[in-house]
């Protein structure tokens, strides 16, 4: 396969228009050894499109790849060949790789050099993942693939229940501590923009097996190629389901409702998992001795229980602070100018340095969506933003986080992250009066409630109301936000506008402690495999898949499959 990058078109253009485009990079082809190439019989699939708005002038820009092989066979001709002869920097050989097929792959995976998949020994029971977020599930189905029959427990409600549970949280305020917008099936990024790019660089091909994963169960094939792709919530929702219902038909069984509470060794390797049914208390064992840990960030229950086990832990920075809201079509303005009205939704990226040294950046930016209540724990506040697959709410959301390090933890244990962020959840509760505390930029930067909206009114899934975010920060993450904000107004005109609103407490952006794995991917208990963004190990849903997929292939080295 050919590679040709930078393809130029207007934003109006036809897919013919595309074809054109490529078939003229490839005209050379014709006075190559006489090779008769043709727009009719030209044969290419888009692997990436971007919008490129620089210097004014708003473009898509394609990366495509071209189906030689005809050309190739009849003229005797190699790749290499015909690249040299094109002398264009932009047509290369492709170097995507695809992820080889499980069912195969798995029997050609070994532990000691020689030792064929036949002779390694399969478990005494059926591995167990903790968690259906996208690390969990994603392991779940390739284990289920190679046929190792996987048994899920999740102590939240399935997709379809956990909708209904979460949508009476935002209306009612009824939060249930075990099913919400952090646990329950799907996992966090159910309730999110459902963003599926990752800067993890990945020469195996399971990030693409990852997005033809989404693809396959029920997302736009648009996917495949978008330079940032998103599937949206409700999207999110329908694939979550469909990947279940296929690793239960592939031998695999779901435990929903269901919390791992403790576990039990025997000579320092894992022997059994003890649940707890979250609605009726049933206790129960499993026996195990292959076990994926695939919790999430926000397992802070199940962090402790581990702790106290003495499971290899240690703390990790992150970053901490607010959700700010502007109008949409002023976002749209900023990043497309006239092109606002055809083009999607924009979305944007910023980062500053602070004079107090600290890093200030937008994360988890949200197009046209929400900003919703994601507490998982009574007494706390903490928010997100959500975006359904249209984008198409009135405002743009996007977070505004501050660096924090282990050297801000007052805590210095491995679940000293963890304390922080109760402690600033905690205050986000008080100063919000149990709903989401709310406050308008420049009010913020004045030290005052807000007593009015202006032309920008909060997007939120769950109640709120208008506090003083100053009472629930350490001085130098308050600090912080302002500076960052005021300087990104630098990149986006406004962007510091008094009334932009912001909300709090973002402090879920990635887990607060890494649990310690080894090079074969399991911890210093012998069988128990830590997994995902709750692990420490992935920093969304793509890359917390592809860790996932990880651990599928350590576990498929060391033992067979349990079913043929």
């Amino acid at each position: 396969m050919l590679r040709i990058a930078q393809l130029k078109l207007p934003v109006e253009h036809t897919q013919e228009e595309l074809r054109e485009t490529v078939y003229s990079r490839l005209k050379i082809l014709n006075k190559i050894n006489h090779v008769k190439l043709s727009k009719e019989n030209l044969k290419y699939r888009i692997i990436k499109q971007s919008i490129d708005a620089r210097k004014g002038e708003v473009r898509y820009i394609y990366t495509v790849e071209v189906d030689v092989s005809a050309l190739l066979e009849e003229k005797g001709l190699s790749e290499a060949e015909i690249v040299r002869k094109c002398k264009n920097p932009d047509i290369t050989i492709s170097d995507a790789r695809r992820y080889p097929d499980i069912s195969i792959r798995t029997g050609n995976i070994s532990t000691d050099e020689g030792m064929s998949a036949s002779a390694k020994r399969k478990p005494a029971y059926r591995p167990v993942i903790v968690g259906s977020g996208p690390a969990g599930l994603f392991c779940a189905y390739t284990l289920a693939l190679a046929g190792y029959c996987p048994i899920v427990i999740e102590r939240g409600e399935k997709v379809e229940d956990r909708s209904s549970t979460v949508e009476r949280f935002f209306q009612k305020g009824m939060l249930n501590p075990e099913s919400n917008v952090q646990f329950g099936e799907g996992g966090a990024g159910t309730f999110s923009d459902g963003k599926l790019n990752t800067m993890v660089k990945d020469k195996t091909g399971r990030n693409t097996f990852v997005l033809e994963t989404f693809v396959k169960f029920g997302a736009d094939e648009k996917l495949l190629y978008m330079n940032k792709p998103h599937i949206g919530t409700d999207v999110l929702s329908v694939v979550v389901k469909n990947m279940r219902e296929e690793i239960i038909r592939l031998g695999g069984t779901f435990l929903f409702d269901t919390k791992m509470v403790d576990f039990r060794t025997e000579n320092y390797r894992l022997a059994a998992v003890v649940t707890v049914n979250t609605k009726d208390g049933n206790r129960q064992e499993i026996p195990c001795e292959v076990l994926v840990l695939a919790t999430g960030h926000s397992a802070r229950d199940t962090f402790e229980m581990l702790y106290q086990k003495q499971l290899f832990m240690e703390p990790k920075a992150f970053a901490m602070g607010v959700r700010i809201e502007h109008k949409r079509a002023m976002i749209d303005e900023a990043q497309y100018g006239n092109y606002k009205d055809i083009l999607p939704a924009a979305d944007y990226k910023l980062t500053h340095r602070a004079k107090n040294g600290r890093g200030v950046y937008t994360f988890c930016m949200c197009p046209g969506g929400y900003v919703i209540n994601s507490s998982s724990e009574k007494g706390l506040t903490c928010v997100n933003g959500m975006s359904y697959s249209g984008r198409d709410g009135e405002n743009s959301n996007s977070a505004i986080i501050v660096t924090v390090t282990k050297e801000d933890f007052s805590d210095r244990s491995p679940l000293g992250g963890v304390r922080l962020q109760r402690e600033l959840e905690k205050a986000a509760y008080i100063a919000g009066e149990e709903k989401i505390p709310v406050q308008m930029f420049g009010d913020f930067k004045k030290n005052i409630v807000s007593s009015a909206w202006g032309d920008i009114l909060p997007q939120t899934k769950g109640d709120y109301v208008p506090a003083n975010l100053n009472r629930i920060f350490p001085f130098f993450i308050s600090e912080s936000l302002v500076e960052g904000i005021d300087a990104f107004a630098v990149r986006i005109k406004d962007y510091n506008r008094y009334d932009a609103v912001i909300s709090g407490v973002e402090s879920r952006t990635s887990s607060p402690l890494r649990i310690l794995r080894n090079e074969a991917f399991e911890s210093n208990i012998s069988g128990i495999y830590p997994c995902g963004e709750g692990a420490g190990y992935a920093g969304g849903i793509t890359s917390a898949a592809m860790d996932g997929i990880k651990v599928f292939e350590a576990i498929a080295k060391k033992y067979a499959p349990l079913t043929e």
